[in-house]
């Protein structure tokens, strides 16, 4: 009878469901006459997916009827809650237990211990726990899971710990869990430990542990770790090729992503779902390489997935990175039904690709459709108009996040103070951090340090950060990025050694990033002996910390030891990248290896498959002009595959006043005041080569020509440090405050030189 009930009631199920709900989850109660019938009707709805019927009908039975729930029900629904994400319908059903005295066994407190950790409060999920009676290996895994999944890493990583020590050893979605608690933190050290434990244990082949290192590794920037655990997975799933697919797109290793997804596609194993459709666009993405794009998008939609939100939202930002706007626009219509998260992405999309206008018809339409726009949205917006030409649409931006209610919301302020320093506006840049400054995070003052830092304000820089270290935010590898810029713009070393005493005092001494800025902030300083020590002392140097100690050495004079550098380097399987040549060729100008250098500029793409930057031809020319190469110098430039700006032609320019070539340095000149006719640095050199050739009338002309055009020359700057004191000078000797007791001082010291039968001129053989 009651099976006949139950059919009953699903045939009305499936002609009802579809209509109303409720009305659905009523009817079936007019079939049902008894407890067991209305517990195997609440199974049955949850066994066929009716998971929001089955949670309905639960709560009309509970206050319509004095129904007595089983306790396989119960689990049915605790499960259907954790499938819904309802956090509500969760904590009811399990009021509703403990009301009726039930006593739980432990299957039902681990279905709890899932359903609140895939609901969102591993605090609840905590009180059950502790709770228990008695746990096995489920409860413990699924608790560290919950933490994992709600950003509690540490208090996972505890567990975990203490999980070991009760004598319970873990299995591979304990080891997954844990693995993506180490993945938030980013602690490739702890999870290289793990890593030991899988290996040791039974489960070091299985593919759950395996993806999670490999995302791990990802997160921690470890391409060439996460490829190695994927290279040992025997039974790569779809999991293990989205990840490493992903990882690569991530890493800066696009072609390899793509040829992982076309190896993954060739295979005809496993069918690519939306998640790794987007990888690869985000790689196309990044390659500009929108025709791939193209190929791409027509095979996602063979695989059914046109329309689909995740993979329209990518192919949008793709199109929108390539300028094919026609394009992202078709990609974003095509989405069937474009939620809050779609409208985020399409705007971002065009946004971040400069096309300012688009961004605010989009989101126009989004507010037209009856969507209200989150912080991302108006984060997103922000960033379109970071230039001085888009300053007054920023305004308007800023003056909506007023209106509706996100200005006193800490990241939109972030992005406000960077749009208004990167549009040159920096009184109010500075004016947002004061209004935010008592609740201001790490990202805003490193957001004002780099601001600070693309302004030239570099003694606001070392304010700022003093500032920052009183409010006790803890700076990151960011801000010290920052600082060490400044210190090695005005070679303040005694700043940097104090730099350097805050990285070890904040535990960021192992950081790699930390230590090649450090590096390159001694050597940039001429302090080689302290870049060397550190770089010696590094457990595993990348290609970053050879490329800084080659460039301080070439820059310093040192070019013989930077090329032995590069040797070691070589011979240490460390693969030189676009600034490492810079250095080796800025070596080989130094020291006038012309044959070498020329080698090693043919070789670059030859052998390492590197296309030589606009950087590297100005190397090139430098080199050949140092050597006085002047017309093959001249001769390369015409040939170069880049247009010449005004540092390449400078660079000719100066090295005719050295060598005294008036023709050739004419034209140079010639070619810097065509592209920059305020150029102050080609008329004065222009002048020298005439006074160096006695043509005192064309030296003349060339003055008059800047006062007349209104070009001024000027003035260097020299910076000395005493006592932890940086001191600028101007060539005119104007700009330090005491400049008029420092040549009191100097005339004074002349007098007595002279006074003693020294004459200064002499001894120096002036």
């Amino acid at each position: 009878m009651a099976s006949a009930v139950i059919r009953t009631a699903n045939l009305r199920l499936h002609s009802l469901a579809a209509a109303t709900h409720y009305g659905a989850a009523q009817n079936i109660l007019v079939c049902l006459n008894n407890q067991q019938s209305s517990n195997d009707c609440i199974i049955s709805l949850c066994k066929q997916n009716y998971l929001r019927e089955a949670v309905r009908a639960f709560n009309l039975l509970v206050t319509k009827t004095s129904f007595q729930v089983q306790l396989g029900t119960y689990v049915h629904l605790i499960s259907a809650c954790s499938s819904l994400k309802s956090l509500e319908d969760g904590q009811k059903i399990h009021r509703h237990m403990l009301s009726a005295h039930r006593q739980l066994d432990m299957i039902v407190h681990n279905h709890l211990l899932n359903m609140y950790g895939k609901c969102g409060s591993p605090n609840d999920a905590r009180k059950t726990f502790d709770g228990m009676n008695e746990r096995n290996l489920v409860s413990w895994t699924s608790m560290i899971a919950g933490y994992s999944q709600n950003g509690e890493d540490r208090n996972a990583i505890r567990l975990y710990n203490q999980m070991r020590e009760s004598g319970i050893m873990p299995d591979q979605f304990t080891f997954g869990s844990v693995i993506k608690a180490c993945s938030g933190l980013q602690d490739v050290f702890l999870g290289r430990q793990i890593q030991a434990q899988v290996i040791k244990s039974s489960y070091g082949s299985h593919p759950i542990p395996q993806n999670a290192l490999v995302t791990m590794y990802t997160k921690c920037d470890q391409v060439s770790s996460a490829h190695a655990i994927f290279t040992c997975i025997a039974n790569k799933d779809l999991v293990s090729w989205g990840s490493i697919i992903a990882a690569l797109s991530q890493l800066g290793c696009e072609l390899e992503s793509l040829e992982h997804f076309k190896i993954m596609i060739d295979e005809g194993l496993h069918q690519p779902n939306e998640f790794i459709f987007g990888s690869a666009f985000s790689a196309c993405s990044t390659l500009l390489q929108p025709e791939y794009g193209r190929q791409l998008h027509g095979l996602s939609v063979k695989h059914g997935l046109k329309g689909n939100s995740f993979v329209g939202c990518s192919l949008c930002d793709m199109y929108a990175k390539s300028g094919f706007l026609d394009s992202a626009e078709v990609a974003f219509y095509q989405i069937k039904k474009p939620d809050l998260v779609s409208w985020n992405a399409v705007i971002a999309g065009f946004a971040y690709g400069g096309y300012g206008d688009e961004a605010l018809s989009f989101f126009s339409q989004m507010r037209h459709r009856g969507l209200v726009p989150d912080e991302i949205t108006i984060r997103s917006l922000l960033c379109a108009f970071s230039c001085p030409s888009t300053l007054r649409q920023g305004f308007q931006v800023h003056a909506y996040t007023i209106t509706a209610g996100f200005d006193m919301d800490i990241p939109v302020r972030n992005t406000l103070l960077t749009m208004y320093s990167k549009s040159s506006n920096m009184d109010d840049a500075f004016q947002i951090f004061d209004e935010v400054r008592s609740t201001a995070d790490m990202v805003t003052w490193n957001a004002l340090l780099t601001a600070c830092l693309q302004h030239k304000l570099i003694a606001e820089v070392f304010k700022f950060f003093r500032l920052m270290l009183d409010s006790l935010i803890k700076p990151d590898y960011i801000t010290f990025a920052s600082v060490f810029v400044a210190c090695a713009d005005t070679a303040s070393i005694e700043v940097g050694f104090q730099v350097h005493s805050y990285i070890i005092k904040f535990g960021l001494g192992a950081d790699v990033s930390v230590i090649n800025g450090l590096i390159d902030l001694y050597a940039k300083c001429g302090s080689l002996t302290n870049a060397r020590y550190l770089f010696d002392n590094m457990e595993s140097p990348d290609v970053v910390s050879w490329s800084s100690l080659i460039i301080g050495h070439a820059q310093f004079g040192f070019g013989q030891e930077a090329l032995k550098l590069f040797e070691k380097m070589k011979a240490s399987g460390i693969t030189p990248n676009h600034v490492t040549f810079v250095g080796v060729l800025t070596a080989c100008s130094h020291v006038g290896l012309i044959e070498e250098g020329l080698l090693l500029y043919r070789n670059m793409n030859a052998e390492y498959g590197l296309k030589p930057t606009k950087e590297h031809c100005s190397c090139v020319i430098d080199l050949l002009a140092r050597a006085g190469c002047l017309h093959e110098a001249e001769e390369y430039i015409y040939k170069m595959a880049y247009e010449p700006d005004v540092v390449v032609w400078k660079t000719l320019l100066a090295a005719c006043k050295t060598c005294g070539n008036l023709e050739i340095g004419k034209r140079a000149a010639e070619n810097i005041m065509k592209l920059d006719p305020s150029n102050s640095t080609a008329h004065v050199l222009l002048s020298h080569i005439y006074a160096s050739k006695g043509k005192w009338e064309d030296v003349a002309r060339v003055r008059r020509s800047m006062k007349k055009t209104g070009v001024l020359k000027v003035p260097g700057q020299s910076w000395i440090e005493i006592q932890n004191k940086t001191h600028i000078f101007n060539a005119d000797g104007t700009l330090h405050p005491e400049g008029e007791d420092i040549y009191k001082l100097l005339r004074e010291l002349w007098s007595q030189a002279l006074d003693d039968d020294n004459d200064p001129l002499q001894m120096h053989g002036c």
